[in-house]
């Protein structure tokens, strides 16, 4: 074994101590190279589960909390899913291992870019759309979505992403809770009842911000 093979398998078990024990979850982390998503600088860092910087100050998450994150989510093959934030398209990438589309919403121009080269030349997949527009937004034009995701924390759980999301649907998410503090929700949308939310625990994510940057 390879000592990027040998760190990969170390990773994936420390995504399992994280509580993540779906094994199509742990299969599509292992599908993908963390290693290819983050810049130079921390490419030996890459398979450590932490989170770490990338281009605009944003940042690529913990693969324990993608995990987290993307097992909550519960998705099924048939699924359309709308992320908002695609930051270096890792967690998009994990995502199209397991349903039929992903739309990802990044609102930095320079970062659109560099995700949409990653994934749709070096790995040619034809399961993810990257956009540059103001996730907050969302995308109307392809809602309703049976899952969305949230790679940036809100203050609260947005409206009118609520309103793209399917009945019986499923959204994860960071809310911030204080200046410091942030809670990762599920929140499953109810057709004929009040909304669920349950808690997933304290975690840390960039704030959700509106309007696109060009640079």
């Amino acid at each position: 074994m390879s000592i990027d093979s040998h760190e990969r398998a170390e990773l994936i078990n420390n995504v399992r101590q994280h509580g993540v024990t779906s094994e199509t979850v742990l299969e599509a982390l292992r599908q993908v190279d963390r290693k290819e998503f983050v810049s130079p600088t921390f490419a030996n860092r890459a398979y450590e589960d932490i989170a770490l910087p990338i281009a605009r100050g944003q940042t690529i998450s913990q693969p324990g909390i993608v995990g987290i994150m993307t097992q909550a989510l519960q998705v099924e093959k048939s699924h359309r899913v709308l992320e908002i934030g695609t930051g270096s398209g890792y967690q998009a990438m994990v995502l199209s291992y397991l349903c039929r589309h992903v739309y990802s919403i990044e609102r930095f121009r320079s970062l659109t870019q560099s995700a949409k080269s990653l994934l749709m030349e070096h790995h040619k997949r034809q399961r993810v759309s990257i956009i540059h527009g103001d996730g907050s937004e969302g995308l109307s034009d392809a809602a309703p979505f049976d899952r969305i995701i949230i790679t940036a924390a809100a203050e609260e759980v947005p409206p009118v992403l609520m309103k793209q999301l399917k009945p019986d649907g499923i959204m994860v998410l960071p809310i911030k809770r204080s200046h410091s503090d942030q809670s990762l929700m599920q929140v499953i949308r109810k057709q004929y009842a009040e909304d669920e939310y349950n808690d997933l625990g304290m975690v840390r994510f960039v704030p959700l911000l509106e309007g696109v940057n060009d640079e």
